[in-house]
């Protein structure tokens, strides 16, 4: 057993704050390599500075198994003691840039891949106005963000569905619309009402299992017995909408995956899409938001709305006779909602 207070004690008296620094990515990235390239240091810099905090604190703090990097049990008590160093450190930061009227201080955001396709946008227009504060962004997939989430890694968390299995409080602040799409030489394409039977007989293609698009598309088959022919899985949506336009198949994307660079894509208009759904600022209940996290927030609820605009299936609807304004009033409804 790890006598935690000796660990502690050790600690203090012989490790340095960038030897903790480069613990926590070790630990966290579960890799030296990547570790190494996130904190722009060479591999054998980082394995020896690993080295020497080893022996700083008398124990292993690493093990390697085959090509994975473990933790040991003084590991992982040393990950949670440089949690809730860095956490402590960050607070006093941010309550510095509060004293100074948020001209200084950092953010970091970690969000599912599908947000990069408005969040770098909202990023800036948030440095425009607080040009002093830092940003880290981390854009992965919905795994990894939320193991990150589970160990409190970033300020705040961006997704298109909160997890249910975790504990945490969810902000609406931006559409997130789901629609069918399919090569614009597809036979549906020219329809101008597609039945949901229909879209069973046709190959789909699907982001990896617990993507959030996925669930959501799942989810909302299954409540309507509909038993979809899933073709193929890809681990991004610049590859689906690659694979679509091939010919390959039609599937489930969030609108903002279309509003730029969608050519040679339809949205189909199939009965029940698009799925109204909404991205969530998401962050641990209890947590602590620093001054800059809680100004990003209060950001990005009151300016969001500002940023769905230009739907590729607006045109479409007005051509119709539903025109902007029924758009408008059915996103209205899903935001009280």
């Amino acid at each position: 057993m790890v006598d935690k207070l000796e660990l502690r004690t050790r600690l203090i008296r012989r490790a340095t704050l960038r030897q903790l620094e480069i613990f926590e990515a070790v630990a966290r990235l579960r890799s030296f390599s990547r570790a190494a390239e996130s904190l722009c240091l060479t591999q054998p810099t980082v394995s020896m500075q690993i080295r020497k905090l080893a022996e700083a604190v008398g124990m292993p703090l690493l093990e390697k198994v085959g090509k994975g990097v473990f933790l040991t049990e003084a590991g992982r008590e040393l990950y949670t003691v440089c949690l809730e160093l860095f956490g402590t450190i960050d607070r006093f930061e941010m309550t510095v840039a509060n004293l100074r009227g948020l001209k200084q201080g950092s953010l970091r955001v970690t969000a599912v891949t599908t947000a990069e396709y408005f969040l770098p946008r909202i990023l800036g227009y948030f440095c425009q106005r607080y040009p002093g504060i830092d940003i880290s962004l981390e854009v992965t997939n919905r795994e990894h963000a939320l193991e990150r989430m589970r160990h409190n890694v970033d300020d705040l968390y961006i997704c298109g569905q909160p997890p249910e299995e975790l504990d945490v409080a969810a902000v609406p602040f931006l559409d997130n619309p789901l629609v069918v799409v399919a090569a614009a030489d597809h036979p549906l394409a020219s329809q101008r009402r597609v039945p949901l039977e229909r879209i069973a007989q046709e190959p789909l293609l699907l982001r990896e299992p617990g993507s959030g698009t996925r669930l959501a598309a799942e989810k909302f088959f299954a409540t309507r017995g509909i038993v979809p022919r899933v073709r193929m899985e890809l681990g991004s949506n610049e590859a689906i909408k690659q694979a679509v336009a091939g010919g390959l198949g039609i599937s489930v994307l969030s609108g903002h995956a279309l509003v730029h660079g969608s050519g040679g894509l339809v949205v189909l208009p199939v009965a029940g899409f698009p799925l109204r759904r909404s991205w969530y600022v998401v962050y641990p209940k209890g947590k602590q938001l620093s001054v800059v996290a809680r100004t990003f927030l209060a950001f990005v609820v009151q300016e969001g709305k500002g940023f769905a605009s230009g739907w590729p299936w607006e045109e479409r609807e007005k051509a119709q006779g539903g025109g902007r304004a029924r758009v408008r009033r059915r996103r209205s409804r899903h935001g009280r909602g």
